[in-house]
């Protein structure tokens, strides 16, 4: 069993950053594929950026690349989501997920049923 927590979610005026962060348990951390996904109101939950297990690729959004940095502590066992030049379409909840046996990760990352396990989310509001 996996738990994922995140924090770090708030109100930001657009042009500002924030910084998510996603704490896990599991013994094999150190195996999962991370991503974190966004859902907007009435939008369905869509992909923000991915990261490896050894942290070596990492994967974006066009919607955010440039503009979000993925990362991983395998020691701490926390995956983080720096966001900087917030604009009010990154308005969502974020949330952070697992997939703990990653196969083909490169053609999967995006993929919602690729991971097993989620977050309860953390809300980010980008005011104009």
């Amino acid at each position: 069993q996996v738990q994922l927590v995140e924090s770090g979610g708030g109100l930001v005026q657009a042009g500002g950053s924030l910084r998510l962060s996603c704490a896990a348990s599991g013994r094999t951390f150190d195996r999962y594929a991370m991503g974190w996904f966004r859902q907007a109101p009435g939008n369905e939950r869509e992909f923000v950026a991915a990261i490896t297990w050894t942290g070596l690729s990492t994967y974006y959004a066009e919607s955010v690349k440039g503009r979000f940095t993925i990362s991983r502590d395998n020691v701490k066992k926390t995956v983080s989501l720096q966001m900087s030049s917030l604009k009010p379409e990154d308005t969502a909840v974020y949330y952070c997920a697992a997939d703990t046996s990653p196969t083909a990760y490169s053609r999967t990352y995006s993929l919602l049923g690729a991971y097993d396990y989620w977050g309860q989310g953390t809300q980010v509001t980008v005011s104009s």
